[in-house]
């Protein structure tokens, strides 16, 4: 049980500050979601750090804090379901250029940061 709070509390933290960060850098005048990228990146770099801390050092961080912060803060901050409809969008709209672009992007510019925050944890 303690366990499913420590995802419930940090979800909540990780979803409002998507939320916030989405607000200040998506711009609807050009359409291309920079916030939703933005979170993307930033949470596979976390949680390459927060995974690479935990497997190195293991007395860094306990397994509740893995939770809190892995699977609570950074489930909760990036998010999936938004980066498949910001596609949609570029699909039905025929803009595959922007399509191709922020998918492309999306998926180098993410493993290659969860590959830097396992490094950075070393």
């Amino acid at each position: 049980m303690k366990q499913l709070i420590l995802v419930f509390v940090g979800g909540g933290f990780g979803s409002v500050l998507r939320f916030i960060i989405g607000k200040w850098l998506n711009n609807s005048e050009s359409g291309i979601p920079f916030g939703t990228f933005a979170a993307n990146i930033i949470g596979s770099l976390l949680i390459g750090i927060i995974l690479g801390l935990a497997v190195k050092n293991n007395n860094l961080l306990t397994q509740n804090q893995t939770i809190l912060l892995a699977t609570g803060f950074c489930g909760g901050f990036t998010t999936f379901s938004t980066f498949a409809y910001e596609n949609h969008v570029f699909l039905k709209a025929g803009d595959f250029t922007s399509f191709a672009l922020y998918t492309i992007a999306s998926f180098i510019v993410g493993f290659l940061a969860v590959f830097l925050g396992m490094y950075l944890a070393k």
